[in-house]
C-alpha cells in the first residue's frame, strides 16, 4: 500500500514538474509571440514590405544639343534593350546559349557581359544588347519561360542625325567604364550612357538630369508584379551651341577627302560657326557598341579620324605666322610700312644660307609687298632684328602658344619657342639661325588650326582679344546672349589696318599669292594669307633618283597647306583657317577651301536676313496724343 502511495506521489510530482515546465514554455512562447506581433510588428511590417518592395532608379532623358537657331544635332530616341539580372538565372552563360538561338549575341558582347556579372553585384542587370529590333523583342517575350533572368528594357538611345558631319564638334556617349564610375548610382545602370568626347563630354552633367525612382512589387523569385509608384526624375537640359547647322554641314562636305580641318567663327562675338575635322567618323557607332575589327580600323587609321585636327592638330604655321612677326616689327620699331629688303632668293648668316621659296629673288620688297607676295628673304630679316622673344611675345597676344580655352576637350597649346624654353627643356642655348627660321613660321613654332583662326579674327576685329567659343557659355535657352566684351590687344590700330589692307591684296591684288582663289561677287570679297609647312627637306641622295618635287614624296612626307582668311573685306565677320595635311601649296590646296565656305557662310546668312518677317509698320491711322 505505501509502495502505491509513493509511486502515485512521484507520478503526481513528475506531472506537476512537466506541466510547469509546459506552461513555462508555452508563456515564453505566447510572450514572444506577443512582442513580435504587436511590439516589434511596425518594424516587422516595415521588412517584409522591403521584400516585397523593390525600389527602382529612373534613368532620366539625356538633353539635346540644338545648333544656333534651335535645330537638333543630338537627341535621345527610345529604344528597347535586353538586360540581365545573374542571381535569376540558372547560369549566366547557359541563358546567353539559349538567348543566342534568337537573337544575335557576337563573341564581343558575350564577353563583356560575362565580365560586368563577374564584377557587379548580382541583382543589378546587365545589358546583353542595344536597339533591339520589334522582331527581337517579341521572339524574347514568346520564349520567356525559357529565359529565366532576362527581361526586355525600354531606354533612351543617344542619336546624331547628321551622323560624321557634327563628330568632332558633339563628341559620342558610350558605356561607363569601370575607372568612371563615381558612385553615382546612375552609373550602375544597363545601358546608362555619359559623355566622351566634344560638347557630350564638356557638358555631360548638364545635359545628364538626375534620375526618378519607380517603386514595384516583386514575387519571391524578383520578378516585378507590378508598380506601385513612379517620380519622374529631371531630364537633362538642352545646350544650345554656336554651330550653324548648313554651314557645318557645308563646310565637312567640302574636306571629304581630304585629311584636316576648318574652323570658322564670328571676328567680334568669337562664336565659332563651323568647325570640322576630316576625316571623321559616325558617333552612332559609339552608341551601340563598336566592334573589336571597327575600333582597329578607326585607331590604325594613319589618317586619324578619332582626331580632332582643328583643336589638337598642331603644325607648324608656315607663312601664315609672318602677319605675326610683321605686328612684332611695327610695334617694336625695327621696321616701319616703307623700310625696305632686298631679295636675291636667299641670305646668308655666317656659313648658313636661308632660301626664299621664291629661287630668282623678289627683288625690293616693303612689308605691304612682302607680305601679299609672302617673301622669305624679308621675314628673315624682320626676324633678325626682332629676336626670338619678341616674336614670341607678340605671338602669345595673338592667340598662340597657348590654350585659347574652348570648350572642348583636348585642346593643344602649340608651341612658342624662346630662349628660356630652349634652355629649359633641351638644356640648349638658342641660335640665331633659329630665329629665322622662327620668323617665317617653321623650326620649333607649332600651332593649331583654332590658333590661326583666332589670330586671324583678332587682327581683322580692330586689335581685340576675342576668344572662340562654341555654346553659350552652357545657356540653354535660345535667347541670344549679350556680346561679350574684349579687351584690346594693346597694339597700334594703324599697324593692325596695314596688315589686314596686305591680307586683302595676298587674294585680291594682281600679285597676290592666293589671287587664284579670289571671291569675285561684289561685297562678298576676302582677304588672307597663305602658308606651306615643310614636313621635311628632299635629300640629295631622292634628287639624283628623280625625285624633285614634293608631290614626288609619299603623302605622309608632303608639305601641308595652310589659309587664314575673312570676309568681308570692307566689313569683317568671319574668320577662318584651314589646314590640309600634307596637300602641298596653301594657295593651291587650302585657299579655295576658305573661298567656297566664306562664300557659303555670306550667302547663307543673306538669306536669312531675307527670309526674316518684315517688321509691321505702326498703326498711324488713330491718334492716341492727349488733346
Amino acid at each position: 500500500m505505501n509502495r502505491d502511495t509513493d509511486r502515485q506521489k512521484l507520478f503526481t510530482r513528475r506531472a506537476l514538474m512537466l506541466g510547469g515546465g509546459q506552461a513555462l514554455l508555452t508563456s515564453v512562447l505566447l510572450g514572444r509571440m506577443y512582442y513580435l506581433q504587436v511590439v516589434e510588428a511596425p518594424r516587422y511590417t516595415t521588412l517584409a514590405e522591403e521584400n516585397r518592395i523593390s525600389l527602382r532608379l529612373l534613368p532620366p532623358p539625356r538633353g539635346r544639343i540644338l545648333d544656333r537657331h534651335g535645330r537638333p544635332l543630338a537627341v535621345s530616341r527610345q529604344t528597347y534593350r535586353a538586360v540581365i539580372v545573374a542571381e535569376q538565372t540558372k547560369g549566366v552563360a547557359e541563358t546567353l546559349d539559349t538567348l543566342s538561338q534568337l537573337i544575335e549575341i557576337g563573341p564581343a558582347d558575350r564577353e563583356r557581359v560575362l565580365r560586368e556579372v563577374s564584377r557587379k553585384r548580382k541583382f543589378v542587370p546587365v545589358t546583353i544588347r542595344d536597339d533591339l529590333s520589334w522582331d527581337e523583342v517579341t521572339r524574347i517575350e514568346v520564349n520567356a519561360p525559357e529565359l529565366p533572368g532576362v527581361t526586355i528594357d525600354e531606354g533612351q538611345s543617344r542619336f546624331y542625325p547628321y551622323g560624321a558631319d557634327f563628330a568632332h564638334v558633339l563628341g559620342y556617349v558610350a558605356a561607363v567604364a569601370e575607372h568612371e564610375t563615381t558612385g553615382d548610382p546612375l552609373l550602375e545602370l544597363p545601358g546608362f550612357r555619359i559623355g566622351k568626347s566634344g560638347i557630350e563630354r564638356t557638358y555631360d552633367t548638364i545635359l545628364r538630369g538626375t534620375g526618378g525612382r519607380s517603386q514595384v512589387e516583386v514575387n519571391a523569385l524578383g520578378r516585378v508584379i507590378r508598380e506601385l509608384s513612379r517620380t519622374e526624375g529631371d531630364p537633362g537640359a538642352d545646350i544650345v551651341s554656336t554651330i550653324d547647322l548648313d554651314l557645318q554641314r557645308m563646310t565637312s562636305r567640302r574636306l571629304e577627302g581630304e585629311s584636316g580641318s576648318v574652323v570658322v567663327m564670328d571676328v567680334h562675338a568669337g562664336e565659332v560657326l563651323a568647325l570640322a575635322s576630316s576625316p571623321s567618323f559616325d558617333p552612332n557607332t559609339f552608341n551601340r557598341g563598336l566592334r573589336r575589327d571597327e575600333w582597329r580600323e578607326l585607331t590604325g587609321n594613319i589618317r586619324a579620324p578619332l582626331t580632332n585636327k582643328a583643336i589638337s592638330g598642331q603644325y607648324p604655321p608656315g607663312s601664315t605666322f609672318k602677319m605675326a612677326v610683321a605686328l612684332a616689327g611695327l610695334e617694336r620699331g625695327v621696321i616701319t610700312p616703307h623700310s625696305r629688303v632686298f631679295c636675291r632668293g636667299h641670305t646668308s648668316l655666317g656659313n648658313h644660307t636661308f632660301h626664299c621659296w621664291k629661287r630668282g629673288g623678289h627683288g625690293s620688297m616693303n612689308m605691304h609687298e612682302g607680305l601679299v607676295q609672302s617673301c622669305d628673304v624679308y621675314f628673315y630679316e624682320v626676324a633678325r632684328r626682332l629676336g626670338v622673344d619678341a616674336i614670341a611675345e607678340m605671338s602669345r597676344r595673338l592667340g598662340l602658344g597657348e590654350l585659347v580655352g574652348i570648350d572642348l576637350p583636348g585642346e593643344r597649346p602649340g608651341l612658342m619657342p624662346t630662349r628660356e624654353w630652349k634652355a629649359r627643356s633641351m638644356g640648349q642655348p638658342w641660335h640665331q639661325g633659329e630665329t629665322l627660321i622662327a620668323g617665317i613660321g617653321q623650326g620649333y613654332v607649332l600651332s593649331t588650326p583654332l590658333q590661326l583662326a583666332v589670330m586671324t579674327a583678332r587682327f581683322v576685329n580692330g586689335g581685340y582679344q576675342v576668344t572662340p567659343r562654341l555654346t553659350r557659355n552652357g545657356d540653354t535657352t535660345m535667347a541670344p546672349s549679350a556680346a561679350p566684351q574684349f579687351p584690346p590687344l594693346g597694339v597700334s590700330a594703324t599697324h593692325v589696318r596695314l596688315i589686314c589692307d596686305a591680307m586683302k591684296d595676298v587674294v585680291n591684288g594682281s600679285r597676290g599669292t592666293a589671287r587664284g582663289s579670289m571671291i569675285r561677287e561684289a561685297g562678298l570679297e576676302m582677304g588672307g594669307k597663305t602658308g606651306t609647312s615643310q614636313v621635311r627637306r628632299i635629300t640629295r641622295a631622292e634628287r639624283a633618283t628623280g625625285i624633285r618635287r614634293n608631290e614626288d614624296l609619299p603623302w605622309n612626307q608632303r608639305h601641308h597647306a595652310l589659309f587664314v582668311g575673312y570676309a568681308p573685306v570692307h566689313a569683317p565677320r568671319y574668320a577662318i583657317a584651314v589646314v590640309i595635311e600634307h596637300g602641298g601649296g596653301g594657295s593651291t590646296a587650302a585657299a579655295p577651301v576658305a573661298r567656297d565656305v566664306l562664300l557659303a557662310a555670306q550667302k547663307l546668312d543673306s538669306l536669312r536676313i531675307a527670309a526674316r518677317p518684315e517688321r509691321p509698320e505702326p498703326d498711324r491711322s488713330r491718334n492716341d496724343d492727349p488733346a
